[in-house]
């Protein structure tokens, strides 16, 4: 069976498409999941793709996927992004890569958005490209796991 990569998006996520659509665009997150699917396939990787409005089913999930050994994780953590520690510490446990994506250019936005808590524990970070940032996330997990690099 082939491994997988998890991508987790946080609180409002569920909202794309009709959220600020000048901030995030018109994209709908089926449309990112559609895009997802895509790639990990290219990549041969199966994919765990979910969104909760919830801290604590997002840490889960985190440990989840480090539990079943995925290929990584490609975390939008959304608002969590600037105030949970718990996630932060989540991620900073897992042993898999975690590569935070966010769609907008968090550091030309409002000055409280321009701290993650993630950033410093992740494997990488990626924002500002639209929902392309979740491509890209995957094929530098496929680069990684080519590499057998680990978090």
């Amino acid at each position: 069976m082939a491994k997988s990569v998890y991508v987790l998006n946080g609180p409002n996520l569920n909202l794309l498409g009709t959220r600020e659509p000048e901030t995030y665009g018109r994209a709908t997150l089926k449309d990112v999941e559609q895009q997802c699917r895509a790639v990990a396939a290219a990549h041969k990787f199966g994919l765990e793709f979910r969104q909760s409005n919830s801290e604590g089913e997002l840490i889960d999930w985190i440990h989840e996927a480090s539990a079943k050994e995925a290929v990584g994780i490609v975390l939008n953590a959304g608002g969590y992004t600037h105030t949970s520690v718990a996630i932060r510490d989540a991620v900073a446990a897992v042993r898999i890569p975690v590569i935070e994506v966010h769609i907008s250019n968090i550091f030309a936005r409002e000055a409280f958005r321009h701290v993650s808590h993630i950033a410093p524990v992740a494997k990488a970070s990626l924002c500002g490209f639209g929902i392309d940032g979740y491509r890209l996330a995957i094929d530098g997990l496929a680069a990684l796991a080519a590499d057998g690099q680990k978090a």
